[in-house]
């Protein structure tokens, strides 16, 4: 797989050809909030007083299903809640989806969540659906299942908010996103869509198609899939930008988090990216691969805690959450 079409798998369309009104957009992105969550859940471990559940849910589904398996309708995560009865400030974590990486799961953001329960916040980490069992991608360049991952992702993501938000040990006040590559993509259109979140960090994520057809790398993939086929592809799917969603994060504060040392999304794109994005918001940039570093797991839980109005954590706690590994990215073809 190109590395351009990596970053591409998810944010597939041009600005939009046809504009469309904000409203218009949201439609997009409707799901039944009534639907019955059919929780599921066992105790995996306790370790201080932190219980760590093993737990699926339901999400709606519709005539996208065929295309994401037969588990589309399911999402397995895991929810780790602090000692005591609360109200708690609670936070949804998505996971990378980097080739090769044994954290490309609901496993990548476990550990911190176990640090900041001991500071009293719930966390729901939930499989993306690419990880579901029985999902089978079609590689196809612009296969429309790449639209439809998108879409039940985000409301995988919001039905976590519906069940967190339904706990009598929840803040509904306090609820926070955090995203990372391919989830930090499906947090910018969160970002617009849903305003039961108080703050947003997105972590080395494509943020704009607008931005990126400027590119030589986009640009070069156009080509190599065929202009006239890619722009009536992007036509039809000008609502997949996540530009037009992260422009109306407000009142939701956002911090972004990138890195140096990446094939695609560079310095310069995130600098672009953070124009674009709503105040409030901040940019940092760290000297590190896609897998990002410590330093910016330290930065990203301070942000957290002043966002979410937490105790933050001993820096010792912080410490020992284990750094990600990254692996060789896929080789251009």
């Amino acid at each position: 797989m190109k590395i351009v079409a990596f970053f591409l798998f998810f944010v597939l369309t041009a600005p939009a050809v046809v504009a469309q009104g904000y409203d218009e957009l949201l439609r997009h992105w409707e799901y039944d909030r009534k639907a019955p969550l059919n929780i599921k859940q066992q105790t995996l471990q306790q370790r201080d007083g932190v219980r760590i559940y093993d737990m699926s849910f339901a999400s709606p589904v519709d005539s996208r299903s065929a295309s994401l398996g037969p588990n589309a309708g399911v999402v397995s995560a895991y929810l780790v809640v602090p000692p005591g009865l609360g109200p708690f400030p609670a936070i949804i974590y998505g996971h990378w989806c980097m080739p090769g990486s044994d954290k490309k799961n609901r496993k990548e953001f476990l550990e911190e969540a176990i640090v900041l329960a001991h500071s009293g916040v719930v966390s729901l980490l939930p499989d993306h659906v690419i990880v579901h069992p029985g999902f089978v991608e079609d590689k196809a360049p612009l296969s429309e299942q790449q639209v439809d991952v998108e879409v039940q992702q985000d409301v995988n993501l919001r039905r976590g908010a519906d069940l967190l938000l339904a706990r009598n040990d929840v803040d509904r006040e306090r609820l926070a996103y955090v995203g990372h590559s391919c989830d930090a993509s499906a947090g910018a259109f969160l970002s617009g869509i849903d305003k039961r979140f108080k703050a947003f960090v997105i972590m080395a994520g494509d943020l704009s198609l607008a931005v990126d057809e400027t590119t030589k790398a986009f640009q070069e993939y156009r080509q190599k899939v065929g202009p006239e086929k890619f722009d009536a592809f992007a036509a039809r799917y000008a609502w997949m930008d996540e530009g037009k969603y992260v422009s109306h994060a407000s009142p939701a504060a956002m911090f972004l988090q990138y890195a140096t040392d990446e094939p695609f999304l560079n310095a310069e794109l995130a600098k672009r990216y953070y124009d674009i994005v709503s105040e409030p918001k901040e940019l940092k940039i760290y000297e590190a691969p896609h897998a990002l570093n410590r330093d910016a797991t330290r930065d990203r839980i301070a942000f957290l805690a002043r966002e979410l109005s937490f105790k933050p954590p001993d820096p010792k706690a912080v410490s020992t959450i284990p750094a990600l590994t990254q692996p060789p990215w896929p080789k251009q073809n």
